[in-house]
């Protein structure tokens, strides 16, 4: 059964020491064997690929082909129902809409005739997302990655997916993908895609940005590409934390704390509460609700090591505790959640009342699921559009312009020893 604490410093000390030892990987064990690979597959190209495919993934990809074709979408689209393609419909037009709002433009100023200063906001030309496979293939990811890209205005999106046993791609990723937008999808997985879309082979093309979660051979591929490509963010076990006063449904919040805990043994989930009796029946809750779930024995591993029931005697120090653990998912289920937004400062997705469970972030309501972990929402931002442009400043002076801050100019050069830096506004004037 999941512990209730009242909390005390000591405990408190021992909580953080529990959820950051859930990400404490230590990434230069994987690096040699990693690089082994990128290296291999920067030098061999579409060699590499099907090599490695055939050695980690058993598939032999130069008889099945490289490239999900189209014939191979179409029949996705005979496998799957019409309710699951209006769902993804509805997905996609919440996840556009909400991600359109973020978009930037260039802009321009001039207080002087003389001077024009501005900020040109260009998209990056391509985009690779990894959509990983193995038994709980994700089409929300592959639409929570691609959307933001598109909106941004990217011009070319390029998906790699490990292949399924007979060389085949999970149709609800292939339909997801269609519909989303990806231009093109590949049957390659692990380390070895990373290489691919980071180096380019004969068949897949190198991208500006790579992003998409991973294993943690994925995850240490993109640490060792970053600088020949841009990455999102390296992801950490999921994470959920409620806040909770004696309004509250326990049902729903037992409810929302499992739907993180199913997701693997290292995730989290927390209730902070001023109400003790609401802490009682949820722990209660809990063992009756898991009882009823498929994924039970990753649940219970979950809860038993990384689950909590925490007392607080104020919303106050609830809210002061939730943000020293700055949650991936934060719910705010109390009489009046807005009135708490503005004192919340760390979460990577904040969610108010009642009727805003976590999953409808996971899939329909429109902001994105791609979330900083591991306490770096202190730090990271949620995946948006601004992920897939870049910025360049833009600076025009006249000659009568410069002539105003010459002097200045030239002399920050003298005092950093830089003459060739005040020669080149020097000359302009001999």
């Amino acid at each position: 059964m999941i512990d209730i604490l009242n909390l005390q410093d000591s405990e408190k000390t021992s909580l953080f020491e529990e959820l950051s030892s859930r990400s404490s990987v230590d990434f230069s064990e994987y690096n040699d064997g990693v690089q082994n690979i990128l290296d291999q597959v920067k030098q061999e190209g579409d060699k590499a690929l099907i090599s490695l495919t055939k050695k980690f993934d058993g598939v032999d990809l130069s008889k099945t082909g490289l490239k999900v074709t189209p014939e191979e979408i179409e029949k996705a689209y005979e496998q799957v129902d019409q309710e699951y393609i209006d769902a993804i419909k509805l997905a996609i037009e919440n996840i556009k809409n909400y991600h359109m709002k973020q978009k930037q433009n260039s802009w321009f100023t001039s207080d002087d005739p003389n001077i024009l200063l501005g900020q040109k906001v260009t998209p990056v030309s391509s985009a690779g997302i990894y959509v990983p496979g193995g038994t709980a293939p994700y089409p929300s990811s592959v639409l929570m990655n691609a959307i933001p890209a598109i909106v941004a205005g990217v011009k070319k999106i390029v998906m790699t997916t490990p292949p399924s046993k007979d060389g085949g791609v999970n149709v609800g990723i292939l339909v997801a993908a269609k519909e989303a937008g990806v231009d093109e999808i590949y049957k390659v997985g692990g380390a070895q895609a990373v290489g691919a879309l980071a180096f380019g082979t004969e068949t897949i093309p190198n991208v500006n940005k790579i992003v998409g979660p991973g294993n943690i051979y994925v995850a240490t591929a993109k640490r060792l590409v970053y600088g020949y490509v841009d990455i999102d963010m390296i992801a950490g076990p999921s994470e959920i934390l409620i806040l909770a006063d004696e309004t509250a449904k326990a049902t729903f919040v037992a409810a929302d704390m499992l739907s993180q805990a199913e997701h693997d043994e290292l995730a989290s989930s927390i209730l902070i509460t001023t109400s003790e009796a609401l802490a009682k029946t949820v722990q209660l809750e809990l063992q009756r609700q898991t009882s009823l779930l498929e994924r039970q024995d990753i649940v219970k591993k979950s809860l038993k090591n990384f689950g909590k029931i925490i007392v607080t005697d104020t919303m106050d120090e609830a809210i002061k505790l939730s943000d020293e653990i700055a949650p991936e998912h934060l719910e705010v289920c109390v009489k009046n959640p807005f009135e708490l937004l503005n004192k919340i400062q760390n979460a990577g997705a904040i969610f108010l009342g009642d009727y805003a469970p976590e999953p409808l972030g996971d899939y329909v309501a429109g902001p994105n699921h791609v979330l900083p972990t591991s306490g770096t929402a202190k730090f990271y931002s949620p995946l948006s559009v601004d992920d897939f442009v870049k910025k360049s400043s833009v600076i025009y002076y006249s000659k009568a312009a410069l002539s105003g801050v010459k002097d200045a100019a030239m002399k920050m050069a003298e005092q950093e020893g830089l003459t060739a830096h005040r020669n080149s506004i020097k000359v302009r004037f001999e």
